[in-house]
């Protein structure tokens, strides 16, 4: 497995009956709007192909929330990359990493701001 994030890809279009390129295993997902880099999702599953799925093409429940709250998207206007991990422990560790970098890097902006 790879210790480091794909390069960002467009979401496959269904017209072109493209493939989604992301591993049936474990491993971490990010998806931006492609033209803001303003991150719509972040997380880890068991199986990142499915659970990106779930997010461009949500059912049951979810489908009704996203309608409700506007979650829909244009083709071409999101993005993806995957982190493909071993097994979920990994996923979830990479995860949590991130997670407090991310986090520290807030904090250190939020003092400078009140300086």
């Amino acid at each position: 497995m790879t210790d480091h994030w794909t390069s960002w890809k467009f979401f496959p279009d269904d017209f072109y009956d493209d493939v989604l390129q992301a591993p049936a295993g474990p491993g971490l997902y990010e998806v931006c709007r492609s033209s803001t880099r303003e991150q719509v999702a972040f997380g880890c599953a068991r199986n990142v192909a499915d659970a990106l799925n779930e997010l461009v093409r949500p059912r049951g429940i979810r489908k009704w929330l996203s309608f409700r709250r506007g979650g829909r998207y244009e083709s071409g206007e999101l993005e993806y990359r995957v982190w493909p991990t071993a097994t979920l422990a990994e996923a979830k560790a990479v995860y949590g990493l991130i997670r407090e970098r991310h986090e520290a890097i807030i904090r250190r902006y939020v003092a400078a701001a009140r300086v």
